[in-house]
């Protein structure tokens, strides 16, 4: 196909609005606490704003990158390395809330786990553009391009971070699945790692009781119930039109994480059912152009590569969204280039400029 001369405008319009509004929402949902525990409302929102300043950077730069420069293994395989000794190297600093998720440095953190996200779909494009025609070789194709994103979801259920693993996993499935692995090789992952679940989230502890917090949620409303039935409240009380921007009530100390996992039940208090509709659109919006994008590639390296920065956006935000209206159970996820989060929004805004370069190619 003749190339473009720009790229999909649709999809970097709708990126652009989810981060400004982010910015807007972070703002609205953490000015009371900043002004509590920091001493200014802005404290939270400016190191949002500089994170996205440079994730918009990040995007402009790398949809001028050519795609192609990406399908070389000597980039593949030393991001694979850094990726994981960065994932082995949380564990190596304190605790923050019983969890090993980041690394600090020069009075920022970072999170490994939002990076192997975008990781693991290019080594899997790398890897699977030539072995479309040998899916049924277990050895040599499946095994082999399970390996290093399993070792990469194996240290995220480590941290923990389950919701972050099964994000990781699902859009693994689905790559191997555009690949054309038969749903017997799916059905077979999924009864091996359903007994996995079954434990992680019935014995373990803390998992435990939030299984039966999802399930009964009133039966411990200022316990293990809390989280749900506040993001309940929140949501439910925001109606159609919502409360107005900044007007929202649960976020002054009884909705928990607003400005973070849960920010989507602040936006439907203030927004109410229309704001979360839009919000949901501009999401499906980003999805339609993301995966026209994959489909109409004739590159099966540009296919997998948009394909699976696609899927990762919108199965993180199916998660986080289903968490806030308790559709599954409470799992700390942010909701993409929305929830406040530094190495999240700079990671999916750079993902983003590799999926517009990729969009150059499409008529």
């Amino acid at each position: 196909m003749a190339k473009r001369v720009g790229v999909d405008k649709w999809l970097f319009g709708t990126v652009l609005l989810l981060a400004l509004f982010g910015l807007v929402m972070v703002f609205s949902a953490s000015a009371v606490m900043a002004q509590a525990t920091a001493g200014s409302p802005y404290a939270f929102v400016s190191k949002q704003a500089f994170f996205v300043a440079m994730g918009m950077i990040a995007l402009f730069i790398l949809m001028r990158v050519d795609y192609r420069r990406y399908n070389n293994p000597k980039l593949v395989f030393p991001l694979l390395a850094i990726t994981g000794i960065l994932l082995m190297g949380v564990f190596v600093m304190g605790g923050m809330n019983g969890a090993h998720r980041w690394i600090r440095f020069a009075g920022t953190t970072l999170e490994p786990s939002e990076l192997a996200k975008p990781v693991i779909v290019l080594f899997l494009a790398w890897f699977l553009q030539t072995r479309m025609h040998a899916m049924d070789d277990v050895k040599g194709t499946i095994v082999r391009a399970v390996l290093p994103p399993l070792l990469f979801i194996l240290l995220i259920l480590k941290e923990p971070d389950l919701g972050t693993a099964m994000v990781c996993a699902t859009v693994l499935m689905a790559m191997l699945y555009l690949a054309g692995m038969q749903m017997k090789w799916i059905a077979v992952a999924i009864g091996c790692a359903a007994p996995v679940l079954y434990y992680m989230l019935f014995h373990v502890a803390f998992r435990a009781a939030r299984m039966k917090a999802f399930l009964n949620p009133e039966a411990d409303p200022k316990g293990a119930g809390f989280h749900i039935l506040q993001s309940l409240i929140a949501v439910s009380t925001g109606g159609i039109r919502g409360l107005g921007l900044m007007e929202g009530r649960q976020k002054l100390f009884y909705l928990p994480e607003p400005h973070t996992d849960f920010i989507f039940a602040n936006i439907c208090e203030e927004l109410g059912m229309i704001g979360a509709i839009c919000v949901v659109g501009l999401f499906c919006v980003l999805g339609y152009r993301g995966l026209r994008a994959a489909f109409l590639a004739t590159d099966p390296f540009a296919r997998f590569l948009a394909f699976g920065l696609t899927t990762a956006v919108l199965v993180q935000a199916f998660f986080n969204m289903s968490v806030v209206i308790a559709l599954v159970p409470t799992k700390g996820i942010p909701l993409p280039f929305i929830s406040l989060g530094g190495t999240s929004v700079f990671v999916m805004l750079a993902s983003m400029g590799v999926l517009l370069n990729v969009t150059r190619e499409i008529d």
